[in-house]
C-alpha cells in the first residue's frame, strides 16, 4: 500500500467509527418517548398550522442567506493563509522571495474589514433582531 494514503485511510476509518458509535448511542441511550408535539412538524420557528397559502415572514430568509454569505466567504480565507505562507517563504518553496507577504496579509484584512462592515450593517438594520 501506498505510505502517502494511509493517513486518509486512518482519517476516513476514525470518521466512520465515529459515525457508527454515534449512532449507536442515539439508539442505545436516546430517549424514546413520543409525544403528539414532538411528532409535529416544526420548520423556520413557525407552527405549521395554518393555511399553505398564507403570506410567509422573509425574515428566516434573510437570516438564512446572511449565515450563508458570512459562512462561504470565510472559506476563501484559507487559500489566502496558503498564499500568506508561500509569499513570506515559510513553505521553502523554490523560488519563494518572501516579498509579498505583507501585500497578501493586507488584502486578508481588507476582505475580513469588508465581511466587518457588512455585518455591521445587516445588524445596525435589524436583520438579527427576533420580533
Amino acid at each position: 500500500m501506498n505510505n502517502a494514503l494511509l493517513p486518509v485511510l486512518v482519517f476516513s476509518l476514525l470518521a466512520l467509527a465515529l459515525a457508527i458509535g454515534m449512532w449507536l448511542a442515539g439508539v442505545l441511550i436516546g430517549p424514546r418517548l413520543k409525544t403528539p408535539v414532538k411528532q409535529m412538524p416544526y420548520e423556520s420557528g413557525m407552527d405549521p398550522i395554518h393555511d399553505a397559502r398564507r403570506r410567509f415572514d422573509v425574515r428566516f430568509h434573510l437570516v438564512a442567506v446572511a449565515f450563508l454569505v458570512f459562512d462561504v466567504e470565510l472559506v476563501f480565507l484559507y487559500p489566502w493563509a496558503v498564499a500568506l505562507r508561500d509569499a513570506s517563504g515559510l513553505a521553502q518553496l523554490p523560488g519563494g522571495t518572501g516579498t509579498y507577504g505583507w501585500l497578501v496579509l493586507a488584502d486578508v484584512l481588507l476582505f475580513i474589514g469588508l465581511l466587518a462592515a457588512g455585518l455591521a450593517y445587516v445588524w445596525r438594520k435589524g436583520l438579527f433582531r427576533w420580533r
